[in-house]
């Protein structure tokens, strides 16, 4: 069963989405919510203000929502899909520059996450400072090869999406693991002569951002 996704579509929302706070709120939501602002505030290490305002953002432009059925006085919220995905490569100039906007504050904060844990990882059990960490492969292929590593490689995490929505399916000892996927050329592209914009074109895969760990999406 596909798990729920939203699709950014307006620059808007994508400028709204590329905040490192929001992406923490909404990656906190996907695992563990509802949550109030002052539950999530005490998780993230913010103030509640903050985190009630930025919660608002994410309800602007559709992420998040207030849970239906609580009854308290603070109402917590939810996330309103468990994946995000986007077009990088749109016809429009302004939501092209948005989504590499974001695609640039998404890198970062996968960068962060892997210095935090290499100054953790002391302090991980053997057994998993076995299998956990970075690693990388040089591959040669064509545009139409790597779309189909691509789906393979989704199909292959996708076994595992039932994890996230129920719970109740998780083996004891399980942990949540952000698994990224970089695809990048060794060699550049030699921009055109005729042209100082990049070229874009609108039949490729839409970008996407991780599920599990929400913040960035699938």
């Amino acid at each position: 069963m596909p798990i729920p996704e939203i699709r950014l579509t307006d620059p808007r929302a994508l400028r709204g989405y590329a905040h490192p706070l929001r992406m923490a709120l909404l990656g906190l939501l996907r695992r563990e919510g509802p949550l109030t602002a002052t539950q999530a505030a005490e998780r993230l290490d913010e103030s509640v203000p903050n985190c009630s305002y930025h919660l608002r953002q994410l309800a602007k432009y559709g992420l998040a929502e207030r849970a239906e059925g609580a009854d308290s006085r603070e109402r917590p919220w939810q996330a309103t899909a468990l994946s995000t995905s986007w077009d990088d490569l749109s016809d429009d100039p302004e939501t092209r520059a948005a989504a590499n906007h974001l695609n640039a504050v998404i890198l970062d904060h996968y960068v962060a996450r892997a210095r935090a844990h290499l100054a953790q990882r002391a302090y991980e059990p053997a057994h998993w400072r076995a299998v956990l960490g970075f690693g990388d492969s040089l591959v040669h292929v064509t545009a139409a090869e790597l779309a189909e590593l691509t789906r393979r490689l989704e199909a292959l995490v996708a076994e595992y999406d039932e994890r996230i929505t129920d719970p109740s399916t998780r083996p004891e000892g399980s942990r949540p693991i952000n698994l990224v996927q970089l695809m990048v050329p060794i060699d550049s592209p030699s921009p055109s002569p005729s042209t100082s914009q990049p070229p874009s074109t609108s039949t490729s895969q839409p970008a996407s951002t991780p599920a599990v760990d929400g913040e960035s999406g699938r």
